[in-house]
């Protein structure tokens, strides 16, 4: 067998592999990654790509790649509610097309429609611009074996027919909710069982448009007597269409024929189309008990799955590959502390408890008709039908808000207790969801403001920690950029004279990590600098 070496063995050519490996090369940290199909997308299992990943996205200069991948930015956002396309409408959440949404005043920019099938080759690409990143596709990861020194794994090359040896310095399990990773590792998967068995359906229809009665949306949720019982998404935004028939606890297999049938009820008349592909799934609650070992890691839905109600999923897993990926590199530059690499599941475990539970509540919204049964007459063409569905219209419109407005849920994630955070003895934030208060209390995402350039304050945060000066009077830093220079971490100073950015951050000193996270804030200057770099770098027990 052959032996190949590699600083970071990726396993797992998703959208979360492809931005780990994205991430490192762009960082120069050279890595391979194996994935064991051919990477084509049959089925998109994502299509929005929140607030956070798309700074990320700016972050890598991938932005323009992102809004041109293939979506029909033009395409209505809608949400709607209905019995049929050709029946009754409950209600809607209107939203403007992804080319005129506007980004909140919280952020540079806005979440993006971008289905798996386009946003994949955009991630891809951003894996390759480095030249760092192998990605070598129809290899399959056998087994492996960790040491102190390093991991063993092997790969099975289904192209050539052969199996070879990789070397490691650290492996990143990135190969889903089934993981070979995370099953060579003995890690359970913690939460209750299955929450429903949903058969997704993707179908071609041009015009489909004009064949009903609706208004156009981005979703449709279908509604009957029994309750919520399908969903229909405008996957590209043009003649592509998904189905999904959500069922219940119980597994259920379901023929063409029926699969057919299903999709003419909802829209509510006979029509012609082309099923492409059908993909029977199950939607979860689950945790990975842990996300690493000393070399090992798992990312993604490896480590968390969850309903895609919120659209949390991928979101939560690029989360993890930003978050491991500038502790990756510090380690291998030489920078990291001993400490640095356990500090990835102290911090984003939580975020992932967290984004799975509030998933699983969206989905106990969505599908609340189910419990609360319509009322009788819903159906009805008279005027009490009409009085009863702009009642249920209204309350179901209402309670679903909280998974249309999520802000929170994306960008206020906080590492509360990190080791390698350090506190101000300031109190935590409230748990928002619908509504975010930016804030540079340390843990926190540092807070968006525009700068007198034109800039972001998040367009100068990435490759470095940074030390943002607030004023031409404020602090000078000495202290810290001198204990940095002595441990060789990069740091990079900015001073920004601009009032309003200055009240945002709320103190003179505030150094930000790699990940764009704060790390440590003050008014004046530090009386252990080095303490707090040695901190910051994980180099304290």
């Amino acid at each position: 067998m052959s032996q190949e070496r590699t600083p970071v063995l990726i396993v797992g050519g998703g959208p979360v592999g492809l931005a780990l490996a994205g991430d490192l090369g762009w960082r120069g940290i050279a890595s391979t990654l194996i994935e064991k199909t051919d990477g084509a997308i049959h089925q998109a299992k994502m299509d929005m790509i929140g607030i956070r990943s798309m700074e990320f996205c700016r972050r890598w200069g991938i932005v323009q790649w992102v809004e041109s991948a293939g979506y029909n930015r033009d395409y209505i956002q809608d949400c709607a509610w209905v019995n049929s396309l050709n029946g009754f409408e409950f209600g809607r959440e209107p939203f403007p097309s992804p080319r005129t949404e506007p980004a909140p005043p919280q952020s540079p920019q806005k979440r993006e429609r971008c289905p798996q099938n386009f946003f994949d080759p955009v991630l891809r690409r951003f894996a390759q611009r480095s030249g760092l990143a192998d990605l070598q596709y129809e290899t399959e990861l056998l087994d492996l074996s960790e040491h102190a020194d390093g991991v063993l794994a092997r790969v099975r090359d289904h192209r050539m027919g052969i199996t070879r040896t990789m070397v490691a310095s650290y492996l990143v399990g990135t190969d889903g909710g089934a993981s070979t990773v995370r099953q060579h590792l003995g890690i359970p998967m913690e939460g209750p069982d299955a929450l429903t068995y949903t058969t997704n359906v993707i179908f071609r229809c041009d015009g489909l448009e004009r064949m009903h009665r609706m208004r156009p949306a981005y979703r449709y949720i279908f509604i009957g007597p029994e309750g919520t019982w399908a969903t229909l998404v405008a996957i590209n935004g043009r003649d592509q269409w998904r189905f999904s028939l959500v069922g219940g606890a119980e597994k259920r297999t379901y023929t063409h024929e029926e699969l057919r049938t299903a999709i003419i009820r909802a829209v509510g008349r006979e029509f012609e189309f082309e099923i492409l592909s059908v993909l029977p799934w199950v939607r979860r609650q689950l945790v990975a008990r842990s996300y690493q070992t000393r070399r090992v890691f798992l990312a993604g839905d490896a480590a968390h799955l969850t309903s895609p109600t919120g659209g949390f999923g991928m979101n939560t897993g690029l989360q993890d590959a930003v978050n491991l990926s500038w502790k990756l590199a510090a380690r291998i530059a030489g920078w990291g502390g001993d400490h640095l690499l356990a500090t990835y599941e102290i911090e984003q475990r939580p975020v992932g408890l967290r984004n799975v539970a509030e998933a699983t509540e969206n989905l106990r919204r969505m599908l609340n008709p189910r419990v609360q049964q319509p009322p009788p007459e819903l159906l009805d063409d008279t005027p009490g039908g009409a009085q009863a569905r702009a009642a249920f219209g209204d309350a179901y419109t209402e309670m679903m808000r909280r998974e249309w407005f999520s802000i929170g849920i994306h960008l206020g994630y906080v590492y509360e207790g990190s080791p390698i955070i350090v506190p101000d003895a300031t109190p935590a934030p409230p748990e928002e969801v619908s509504t975010y208060t930016q804030t540079a209390r340390p843990g926190s995402r540092a807070p968006h403001a525009w700068l007198p350039d034109g800039r972001s304050t998040l367009d100068l945060f990435g490759q470095t920690f940074v030390l943002l000066r607030f004023g031409a009077d404020a602090p000078s830093g000495a202290g810290l950029l001198e204990a940095a220079a002595q441990r060789n971490i990069p740091l990079t100073l900015h001073t920004i004279v601009d009032d309003e950015a200055a009240r945002r951050y709320e103190c003179r000193l505030i150094l930000v990590r790699p990940d764009g996270q704060s790390a440590w804030r003050g008014n004046d200057e530090p009386g252990e600098p080095g303490g707090i770099m040695d901190t910051v770098r994980g180099a304290i027990a």
